[in-house]
C-alpha cells in the first residue's frame, strides 16, 4: 500500500535536531584549547615527483616551534603501511595489489597534496610560518591523471608491482566458460542490441565540517588517542591500531557530533597516523583541522568510474543478457574500500530490479597520479543503476516499446520472491511493479504530454525520466548492543554506529523505549567510543537501521527476559511466577508489580552489595543479512536551449525501505541522498590537468547544488517488509543518489532527442547542453 508522508508535520525523533541547531553541538574543532598545540600539513605540489631533499633547519628555528615530523621518524616509532584495504580477488585468483601509503611521504609522492612533513608550533600561525620555511626539493615525475590512459604501454608505471597500472582485474560472476558461452549466444540471438558509454566524473564530498582531529599519547600505559570525526569509532580504531603496529586495546577513538561525512569519514587517513606519531613524539596534545582548499587535495574523492556496457533484447523486448566493462581509478594508493566499492559493491546492484537472467561483468581497478577514490554516497550503487536504467531507455529507443511498458514486461514478480539473480545475490522480498505504477500516478506522468506542450510554447525543451533502482544494503554483517543504567531512573543503550546527520539519537531511542514500554525520553543513546566494546561496523552502506536497530531489538528482548528472572526475586513470588507488561514486572495474579527502572535501581544495589552476581545491563550480539531497498523515482526537466540551462522542475521518489521506523527521517534521507545526485548529474567535477594539478580546488570551481536548484520533492513510500531481519527494515541513506543521476539524465535525454541527448554525459553544465541542443537543430 502506497504510504504518503506529512510533510509538514514535526519530527518526533528531532533531539539531536534541537540541540544542534542551539548551538550546543560539540564538533572536532571544538576539541582545540590551550593545552594543545597547532599541527600543519607540508604538501606535494606535484602529482610525481621523486623528493630529492627535505630542509628543516630554518623552520626549527622559528618562533613557537614545538617540533618537526617527517618519514624518518615515524620508521622509528614503527608506523606503518596507511592502505589497510578490503581484499579483492580478481581474475584467476590475482589479488589486489596494496601499495606501501606512508604517513608522511620519503621518497617519492604519488599524487597532489601528499603530505610530506608535520610541523606543529604552540600556535597555528606558527606552525604556518614555520612549514612554509621548511625546503623541499623534488625531481617532477611524468604523472598520468586519466585510468584509461593509465593502462596504456606508454604510461607511465606507478608501481612495479603493478604491471600497466592494474590493481586488480574483477569479473562477476567468477568466469565460467558455459556461461560465457551462453552470453554470447544471446547477444547472437537477440533482435535488439543496445550499447551505452558511461562516464562517472570524480567527485568531492565538500562535508560541512571538514576532517579535524586531536592526537594524545599516554606514555604510562602506551595508548594512542585520537579525537575524530568518524562514522564509527570501532572501525576506525582498528585500521589506525593496524597502522601504527599496536594492540588494538592501545587505540582509542573519540568521536562527538559530526558534520556531515557522506563516506569521507569512515577510513584511515595519513594525516592521523602522523598526527598520532607527533603527540607521542612531543608529548603533547596535537590538533589539527582541514582547510577547506587543504581538503580538495587530502581528503579521498568518490566515483571516477567509466562504463561500457550492452543489453541484448528478444523481438518482445524480454531482456536477455547484459554485459559491461569498467575501468575505475583507485587513484595513487588504495583506500579501505576503493576496490571493494568499485567491484564488489558495482556488480552486486546488478540486474537491478529485472529479471536479466545472464549478467557478465568486468572491472579493471587503475593506479593513476590523483586522491584516492574511496565511499562517497552510494559507493558503486549509483553507478550500476545508472548503466541499468540508462541502457533500458536506449533498449526502448531501438525496439520502439514504450519505455514504462518495457520496464514493466521485465520487472521480477512478487511471487518469484525469493529469487537468486545471475550475480548470486537473494532478493527476500519486492513488489516491483505496483512500485512503479505508483511512482507513475504521483508524478501525473499520463499528463505529461500537455505539460510538455506548454513548454514548446515558451520556447523550452521538455522532458522527463524514469529510474527504477535497487541496490544491497548492510555492508558488514556483525553488530553489538548493549543496554544498561547508569544512574536511577535512566537507560543507556550503546551502540557502535555513529551519526553523521540521521538522527540516531531520536530514532533509536524511540524503538528501545516502545519495545520496553518506556519514554522516549528515559532512554539514551551512546556511540562514538571504541573503548565501548561494541563490535561492528560503521554507519555506511544503509545498515545503521537494520543492524544496529537489529541488534538493540534483540537486546530488548534479552532485557525483558532478565527482567522477568530477576524480577521474580525481587518480588519473592516464585510459587506465582511473573509475567512482561510492558514497562513492568507483574506477578500472575496481578497482586504485585515492579516498574522496570525501579527494577534495574534495586538490581544495581544488590550486584553493589555482593548479593547479586549482576545487574541489570545486557548485550546482544548479532548477524545481519543484505537487504535490498528499492524504488521508482521519476525526474521532469526543462531546458532552454538558447543557454543550455537545465531545471528540473518536478520530483518524485517512491521508496521501498520495508518498515519505516521513522517517516520523517527516512524523507530526510531519500531528498539529501537526491540532491547529491541532483549535484552529481547537473554540477559537479573534480578536474585534473595532464600533469595532476586540481582545476577544481575551490568552492568557486566545484559547484555544488543551491537550493534553488532543487525542485519540489514529492516523497512517499511503498513498504515491503524485509523478511531477514526482525524489524522488516531495509536501507534508505543511499536510495536518493543511487536513483536521482539517472531518473535527471534520462530526463535530459528525453528532452533532447536522438544521439545528442543520449550521449550526454555528467555533468550536464549549460554548455554541452546547449552544444546538444545546437546538435539537434542543426539536424533538424
Amino acid at each position: 500500500m502506497l504510504e504518503r508522508n506529512t510533510l509538514h508535520r514535526p519530527c518526533e525523533n528531532a533531539r539531536d535536531d534541537t540541540r544542534l541547531l542551539r548551538g550546543a553541538g560539540r564538533f572536532s574543532d571544538d576539541d582545540a584549547h590551550s593545552a594543545h598545540v597547532h599541527a600543519v600539513f607540508v604538501r606535494s605540489p606535484h602529482a610525481h615527483a621523486h623528493i630529492e631533499r627535505i630542509d628543516v633547519s630554518a623552520a626549527r628555528e622559528c618562533a613557537g616551534i614545538v617540533g618537526i615530523v617527517t618519514a624518518a621518524d615515524l620508521d622509528t616509532l614503527g608506523v606503518g603501511n596507511v592502505s589497510v584495504p578490503q581484499i579483492v580477488t580478481g581474475r584467476d585468483g590475482a589479488k589486489l595489489v596494496v601499495p606501501h601509503r606512508p604517513a608522511l611521504a620519503a621518497d617519492r609522492v604519488m599524487h597532489l597534496g601528499q603530505p610530506v612533513a608535520l610541523v606543529v608550533a604552540q600556535t597555528l600561525r606558527d606552525a604556518e610560518e614555520a612549514a612554509l620555511a621548511i625546503e623541499i626539493e623534488y625531481s617532477p615525475l611524468r604523472a598520468v591523471v586519466d585510468a584509461t590512459q593509465a593502462l596504456e604501454p606508454e604510461a607511465p608505471q606507478l608501481w612495479p608491482q603493478a604491471p600497466g597500472n592494474l590493481a586488480v582485474d574483477f569479473v562477476a560472476p567468477p568466469p565460467s566458460s558455459d556461461r560465457d558461452q551462453q552470453v554470447e549466444d544471446a547477444f547472437a540471438r537477440a533482435a535488439f542490441r543496445v550499447n551505452v558509454e558511461l562516464v562517472h566524473q570524480r567527485l568531492a564530498h565538500a562535508p560541512m565540517e571538514p576532517r579535524a582531529a586531536t592526537a594524545l599519547f599516554d606514555a604510562d600505559s602506551g595508548t594512542y588517542v585520537l579525537k575524530a570525526g568518524s562514522q564509527g569509532a570501532g572501525a576506525l580504531s582498528g585500521q589506525l591500531a593496524a597502522v601504527l603496529g599496536v594492540p588494538p586495546a592501545r587505540m582509542r577513538i573519540e568521536t562527538d557530533d559530526v558534520g556531515g561525512s557522506f563516506g569521507l569519514k569512515t577510513h584511515a587517513y595519513p594525516e592521523y597516523a602522523a598526527l598520532l606519531a607527533a603527540a607521542r613524539l612531543f608529548a603533547k596534545p596535537v590538533h589539527w583541522v582541514a582547510t577547506r582548499s587543504e581538503s580538495f587535495i587530502s581528503d579521498n574523492q568518490g566515483r571516477d568510474h567509466r562504463c561500457v556496457a550492452e543489453l541484448a533484447l528478444a523481438e518482445d523486448g524480454r531482456f536477455l543478457a547484459l554485459r559491461s566493462r569498467s575501468i575505475v581509478a583507485l587513484g595513487a594508493f588504495v583506500t579501505a574500500a576503493g576496490a571493494h566499492i568499485a567491484c564488489n559493491n558495482f556488480t552486486r546492484c546488478l540486474p537491478g530490479m529485472y529479471d536479466l537472467p545472464l549478467v557478465s561483468a568486468e572491472v579493471k581497478c587503475v593506479f593513476t597520479n590523483t586522491l584516492p577514490t574511496g565511499p562517497y554516497r552510494g559507493a558503486g550503487r549509483p553507478e550500476a543503476n545508472y548503466l541499468l536504467e540508462r541502457l533500458v531507455d536506449a533498449a526502448a529507443a531501438a525496439s520502439g516499446i514504450d519505455p514504462v511498458d518495457l520496464r514493466r514486461r521485465n520487472l521480477i514478480r512478487p511471487e518469484a520472491m525469493p529469487v537468486r539473480t545471475a550475480i548470486g545475490n537473494v532478493y527476500d522480498s519486492g513488489d516491483f511493479a505496483n512500485l512503479l505504477d505508483a511512482a507513475l500516478e504521483a508524478s501525473a506522468y499520463a499528463e505529461f504530454p500537455a505539460r510538455r506542450a506548454r513548454s514548446v510554447a515558451k520556447g523550452k525543451r521538455r522532458g522527463i525520466g524514469i529510474s527504477c533502482f535497487l541496490e544491497h544494503a548492510g555492508g558488514s554483517p556483525a553488530e553489538s548492543a548493549a543496554l544498561h543504567f547508569p544512574e536511577p531512573g535512566r537507560l543507556v543503550a550503546e551502540i557502535g554506529v555513529h551519526a553523521t546527520g540521521q538522527q540516531h539519537a531520536g530514532v533509536f531511542a524511540q524503538l528501545v523505549a516502545s519495545r520496553l514500554g518506556l519514554r522516549q525520553e528515559d532512554v539514551e543513546v551512546r556511540s562514538g567510543r571504541s573503548t565501548s566494546g561494541i563490535r561492528g561496523g560503521p554507519t555506511v552502506a544503509s545498515r545503521s537501521a537494520m543492524a544496529a536497530g537489529g541488534a538493540l531489538a534483540q537486546a530488548a528482548d534479552v532485557l525483558i527476559a532478565k527482567a522477568l528472572r530477576l524480577g521474580a526475586q525481587v518480588l519473592d513470588v516464585a510459587d506465582v511466577g511473573v509475567a512482561w507488561e510492558a514497562p513492568c514486572i507483574v506477578t500472575r495474579d496481578g497482586a504485585r508489580r515492579i516498574h522496570l527502572l525501579d527494577l534495574a535501581d534495586e538490581a544495581q544495589r544488590r550486584a553493589r552489595r555482593g548479593e547479586w552476581p549482576e545487574d541489570l545491563a545486557v548485550r546482544a550480539d548479532i548477524e545481519v543479512t543484505q537487504s535490498y531497498p528499492n524504488g521508482c523515482h521519476v525526474a521532469e526537466v526543462e531546458v532552454d536551449p538558447e543557454t543550455g540551462a537545465v531545471e528540473v522542475v518536478g520530483y518524485t521518489a517512491i521508496d521501498d525501505c520495508g518498515v519505516v521506523l521513522d517517516e520523517h527521517l527516512a524523507e530526510g534521507q531519500v531528498i539529501g541522498g537526491v540532491a547529491q545526485g541532483l549535484g552529481q548529474a547537473l554540477l559537479e567535477r573534480i578536474v585534473y590537468d595532464d600533469s595532476g594539478q586540481i582545476l577544481t580546488g575551490s568552492f568557486m570551481d566545484y559547484a555544488m547544488p543551491r537550493a534553488s536548484d532543487m525542485p519540489p520533492i514529492r516523497s512517499a513510500f511503498h513498504p515491503v517488509p524485509c523478511r531477514t531481519n526482525a524489524l522488516g527494515v531495509k536501507g534508505v541513506g543511499e536510495a536518493g543518489t543511487t536513483a536521482a543521476i539517472a531518473a535527471i539524465m534520462n530526463a535530459i535525454a528525453d528532452a533532447i532527442p536522438g544521439e545528442a541527448g543520449r550521449n550526454l554525459q555528467m555533468p550536464a553544465t549549460p554548455e554541452t547542453v546547449w552544444r546538444a541542443c545546437r546538435t539537434v537543430s542543426h539536424a533538424a
